[in-house]
């Protein structure tokens, strides 16, 4: 029933917030060749990375690994994101995910703490989960853009005065390249978001790319300089 709650607070967020430029076209379905030396990014999240609800190809790592790879930037985007998981549930197959990639990433993205708000889960538990896995980061070696999350309004100020707060921090402590929400280019706008409102249609995740594909882009590059 709470977490029934939460969801529909988070709708009404969605429904009030400013409405999205209207939608570009959707992009080629025709991929570009990922070359076979192409550096890795694992997307590391929940169902903003696994494409719920979405066709083969149309989530948002498939996608950014086309735009990158059009635009001239090699890379494999490999898709990392499971549905509805908490910060605490990623945190626990972190390790198992890392250690049985093929070749170490040379760029994380981390999408984590939807599903802790909609759970309202403490912040504090979010907070401390997405630091040790950002640490785990650390330990390897793989740099992170961390893609972020706002509290729904409807939870109060107290809530969203902890919650909000905690990319920005992180990302400062880590040294990691952030997204501040990453659903802005689509929140708010019914004609890129799925009926639930929650989660970008393909023409969302297509407006999401266009405003995350340069970032990922730069922090991609620094890496492999690195």
């Amino acid at each position: 029933m709470r977490y029934a709650f939460l969801a529909a607070a988070f709708l009404v967020a969605a429904c009030s917030a400013e409405k999205a430029p209207d939608p570009a076209p959707v992009a080629s379905q025709v991929a570009a060749p990922v070359p076979a030396s192409a550096p890795v990014i694992l997307a590391f999240g929940d169902s903003l990375y696994a494409g719920y609800q979405l066709n083969p190809g149309e989530g948002y790592p498939p996608r950014l690994e086309a735009a990158l790879n059009a635009a001239g930037t090699p890379a494999r985007v490999v898709n990392a994101g499971v549905s509805g998981d908490t910060t605490a549930a990623a945190l626990q197959r972190l390790a198992f995910t890392l250690d049985n990639q093929p070749v170490q990433p040379a760029l994380a993205l981390v999408g984590l703490g939807g599903n802790d708000m909609l759970r309202g889960l403490p912040p504090e538990e979010t907070r401390e989960n997405l630091d040790a896995i950002l640490t785990e980061f650390d330990k390897r070696k793989i740099p992170v853009v961390l893609t972020g999350m706002l509290a729904a309004p409807n939870l109060g100020e107290e809530y969203t005065s902890k919650f909000n707060p905690i990319w920005p921090e992180l990302a400062k402590k880590h040294k990691a390249g952030l997204v501040p929400f990453f659903l802005a280019p689509a929140l708010g706008n019914k004609e890129l978001m799925l009926q639930d409102n929650i989660h970008p249609n393909a023409q969302g995740v297509d407006r999401i790319v266009a405003a995350t594909q340069a970032q990922v882009a730069e922090a991609l590059k620094v890496a492999m300089e690195n």
